[in-house]
């Protein structure tokens, strides 16, 4: 596992950092997320962090606050500070999205800590594990934000 990386494995998304909150002054952190078929990210909300999805391809499905609806491409999704939300991948083929959060340390901390470090710019799908769900909010609460998820191995990703 390599720790020079700017990709991660998590939920079945490689997350790729094109930004980082200290390139940035601590303004924020931007990531490009390439999501496999159904995979996306666990309900979710963060206190800490802004954050803001552009879906450059595919078609996702997103949980804000109890709601749901389909975002596609050229879509711009604003999650409010602290609210509940999720999304989904719900297409046949990888999706991809861009993140934006501000100030971006909630996110960095998540995505590094929890995350499988995999090679810069790693387009193929690592195979998915089933999540250490009680990890993986420890780890969210450490960086301030909380996983939506009952602990066991059925937390899957929403």
């Amino acid at each position: 596992m390599s720790t020079a990386t700017d990709t991660y494995h998590l939920f079945g998304n490689l997350v790729r950092f094109l930004a980082r909150s200290p390139e940035t002054g601590g303004a924020y952190c931007l990531v490009e997320t390439l999501s496999a078929p159904g995979a996306g990210a666990p309900p979710n909300r963060h206190p800490g962090d802004d954050e803001a999805f552009y879906v450059v391809e595919g078609t996702f499905e997103f949980m804000l606050d109890g709601k749901t609806f389909t975002a596609g491409a050229g879509d711009f999704v604003k999650v409010p500070t602290g609210a509940a939300h999720a999304f989904k991948n719900v297409g046949k083929e990888p999706a991809r999205l861009l993140v934006i959060n501000t100030p971006g340390l909630v996110h960095e901390g998540f995505y590094t800590q929890a995350g499988e470090a995999v090679p810069s710019r790693t387009c193929e799908f690592p195979p998915l594990r089933a999540p250490d769900i009680p990890a993986l909010k420890a780890i969210a609460e450490r960086n301030g934000m909380e996983i939506l998820l009952p602990d066991g191995p059925q937390g899957e990703a929403a």
